[in-house]
């Protein structure tokens, strides 16, 4: 059978706006009117509000310097490498001003991660933060971006010398140019195939994916987030609308992610919400904003869950303006969701899911209960059409368990430069009823999700597996093969599998299964204090080259990695091999595992 997300057909997606012009320049129904005095954002560090008008003037300006010094035009690709910032949007909403693709890029990452992504992608320019200008300015030069196309998104280095601007003084540049591009308006249908942003995926062959997200994905997931919380759905009982204009949200997760940038930015500022941004997490540093601006919303992941639950700091802390948590990235256990309703005993709790590939949610938390149903992962929101495949190729019915597909008007279009992926994720078949209902003339794929899950009668979505060989570390996917690939360069590495162990605070942990090479098999064998030595330098191989995310729990050797008769991984074997290891407290950890220390 084919689940259907309850709530009824959506309103009108604009399918000839950018995103830019649909969060600044336009009104949809779904979106409530404000004051002209609400503030967008305010930031963090000195509680500076900064309104609406700025924000447009700001953009423009930014626009118009990008347009004027760098000859950005259509279709260029700009990196976007910073944490969090009050002029990360405006960044954004400048590049589609121009009708280019905004890429954020995670500032934890080493140099040679920055620099694939800046060759994937193609960009043309960079906008950094100044604290991670070398790393920066290392993968420029190594793809072969001018220095001169390197602008700090907050102020310049003293150190750094010209030809780098801080983005103040572009922005100043641009507002005293006359114009030097014309914006335009996209022809109908044309913002579903537009590019918008490409997001970094990790799939389960390799590195991570530039995932080809159009400006339609996204402006119709945020109608899509705002019908389900009735955003602004007249004569209702307050209690049943779960954001209401001049309330106070976080910007607690990073916006080069995905879920960061469509909830916590587009979706929580469109709602009319302040967005108080903080630069990067930090758990006490969070509480005492949380305190100072009294906030209401938290769109949070597991890994923050559980330090509210556990940290020391926390009750030194007023948390009670905190109304709603809605955590997703990664499934979040019933123990520690009732845990939290402990501390936080005025909050509405529930988890959303969705991914990179539908340009996040999927399923939301439902509005009523202070307490969603402990485990699930949200209701099937308006606007999705699910199957559930069964391992026989047949489609499972209520409370059946087989893989997630999806379709609906979020999806992204594939991934860049990668046809083979793109023709595994992105599945065509879409029926014509299903095309109707949401109107499109060239329906979007079926996202085949790699997830194994349980729909119920109530469209309420419950993961029970992950059916591709993804690691989520602290909401964050890591693809073993990546590893693989990485320790299987190591002379003293003859075979090795990378699987996920279960992490309280981290949800899951990359752990690695090695087989030595014949050399170091010897070489253990005759001298056992080098099996350490190994160890730790395999561990080490990791940590010098990846973003800490990825960085191993631990190595195990073992005899031979099991396989099926085709040569393929049997990833699982050894996954519960090491939850059973990890139970009976055998499993050994490297020094500097990168595990929660509270």
């Amino acid at each position: 059978m084919e689940f259907q997300g309850p709530g009824g057909p959506l309103p009108y997606i604009p399918d000839d706006l950018t995103v830019v012009q649909f969060i600044l320049d336009s009104h949809h129904p779904t979106r409530p009117v404000v004051n002209g005095l609400w503030p967008w954002m305010i930031e963090d560090a000195t509680g500076r509000k900064i309104g609406g008008d700025e924000i447009r003037a700001r953009t423009s300006g930014l626009a118009n310097a990008l347009s004027a010094n760098w000859n950005i035009r259509e279709d260029d690709v700009v990196c976007i490498f910073s944490t969090n910032h009050v002029d990360y949007p405006v960044a954004i909403w400048a590049i589609h001003r121009l009708g280019a693709i905004a890429t954020g890029a995670n500032p934890s990452y080493t140099q040679d991660e920055l620099e694939y992504q800046l060759s994937i992608t193609k960009s043309k320019a960079i906008i950094v933060h100044s604290e991670i200008y070398p790393v920066a300015l290392a993968a420029a030069r190594k793809v072969g971006i001018s220095p001169e196309r390197i602008l700090f998104i907050d102020s310049k280095p003293k150190t750094t010398s010209s030809p780098h601007f801080a983005i103040g003084d572009f922005i100043a540049d641009g507002l005293a140019r006359p114009p030097s591009f014309i914006e335009r308006r996209l022809q109908p249908g044309e913002a579903k195939e537009k590019l918008a942003f490409l997001s970094l995926s990790s799939g389960t062959t390799g590195r991570p994916k530039a995932t080809l997200i159009p400006h339609y994905a996204l402006i119709a997931n945020v109608i899509q987030i705002a019908v389900c919380n009735r955003t602004n759905v007249k004569n209702i009982s307050p209690d049943m609308q779960r954001y209401h204009v001049g309330e106070v949200g976080i910007s607690g997760l990073p916006l080069y992610h995905i879920y960061g940038l469509v909830l916590n930015l587009h979706f929580l500022l469109f709602s009319g919400i302040t967005l108080v941004m903080i630069p990067k997490f930090n758990f006490v540093e969070m509480l005492q904003s949380i305190q100072r601006y009294r906030i209401n919303h938290l769109s949070i992941v597991p890994p923050m869950v559980v330090l509210l639950c556990k940290h020391p700091a926390v009750k030194d802390f007023d948390l009670s303006s905190v109304k709603t948590v809605v955590s997703a990235a990664a499934p979040l256990s019933a123990e520690i969701t009732l845990h939290l309703s402990k501390v936080l005993p005025m909050a509405t709790i529930g988890q959303g899911y969705g991914l990179t590939e539908t340009c996040t949610a999927l399923a939301f938390p439902e509005i009523g209960p202070r307490i969603a149903t402990p485990g699930c992962a949200g209701i099937l929101m308006s606007g999705v059409t699910a199957r559930i495949v069964k391992a026989d190729g047949s489609l499972a019915g209520f409370g059946e368990a087989g893989q997630l597909v999806v379709t609906g008007p979020s999806m992204a279009i594939g991934y860049l430069d990668n046809d083979q992926a793109t023709k595994e994720t992105f599945v065509n078949g879409y029926d014509s009823m299903c095309s109707m209902m949401i109107g499109a003339e060239h329906p979007p794929s079926w996202v085949y999700t790699g997830d194994e899950v349980i729909i119920n009668q109530k469209y309420e979505v419950f993961v029970v597996d992950r059916i591709k060989e993804l690691i989520k570390v602290k909401g964050f996917q890591v693809a073993p093969a990546e590893l693989e690939g990485h320790l299987l360069d190591h002379p003293d590495v003859g075979d090795v599998c990378v699987v996920p162990i279960p992490d309280e605070y981290s949800g899951e942990l990359p752990y690695a299964f090695v087989v030595l090479s014949g050399d170091a098999q010897q070489r253990v064998k005759k001298y056992p204090a080098e099996a350490v030595k190994i160890k730790e330098a395999l561990c080490k191989r990791v940590s010098d080259t990846k973003i800490a995310y990825k960085h191993l729990a631990g190595v195990e050797f073992i005899e031979a990695i099991p396989k099926n008769p085709s040569g393929k991984l049997l990833r699982r074997v050894l996954r519960d091999q090491a939850k059973q290891m990890l139970a009976q407290g055998k499993l050994k950890f490297a020094d500097k595992a990168p595990r929660a220390k509270l």
